[in-house]
C-alpha cells in the first residue's frame, strides 16, 4: 500500500497544485477586474464594445459555404493520409494494404453520406 501512495503522490500533487493555480488566477482576475456593476444600456447591446454601429451589415453569407470548406478540409485531411502509406506501402504488406482498404471504405462511406444529403449541390 505504502508503494502504490508513492507511486500516485507525485499525480495527487500536480493536480492539487493545478487546481490552485486555477483558482488563484480566477480569483485574481475577479478581484482586479472590473466590477461587474459598472454595465450600461450600450454595452448590454449586441455589440459589446458600446459603440452603436453607422452602417447596416451586408447580406449573410450562405452556410453552403462554410459547409463547402469544412467538407475540402476533412477530405483534404484524410487525402494526406495516403502519402505516409504509399511510402511504407512494402513494408507494411497485406496488413496496411487491410487497413487502408478499411479507411478507404469508411471515407467512401462518408463521402455516401455527404452526397446523399446534397453537401456537394450548391443551389440548395
Amino acid at each position: 500500500m505504502g508503494t502504490l501512495l508513492a507511486l500516485y503522490l507525485p499525480i495527487v500533487i500536480y493536480f492539487t497544485i493545478s487546481l490552485l493555480v486555477c483558482i488563484g488566477i480566477m480569483g485574481a482576475s475577479h478581484v482586479i477586474g472590473r466590477p461587474r456593476r459598472r454595465q450600461s444600456a450600450a454595452k448590454l447591446a449586441p455589440y459589446e464594445s458600446g459603440i452603436v454601429p453607422k452602417a447596416q451589415l451586408g447580406p449573410r453569407f450562405s452556410i453552403k459555404f462554410y459547409l463547402v470548406a469544412m467538407l475540402f478540409l476533412i477530405f483534404d485531411v484524410e487525402a494526406v493520409s495516403f502519402y505516409p502509406w504509399a511510402v511504407l506501402m512494402r513494408q507494411l504488406r497485406l496488413y496496411g494494404l487491410l487497413e487502408m482498404g478499411l479507411f478507404i471504405v469508411v471515407l467512401a462511406i462518408g463521402y455516401a453520406y455527404v452526397w446523399k444529403r446534397g453537401g456537394f449541390q450548391w443551389d440548395r
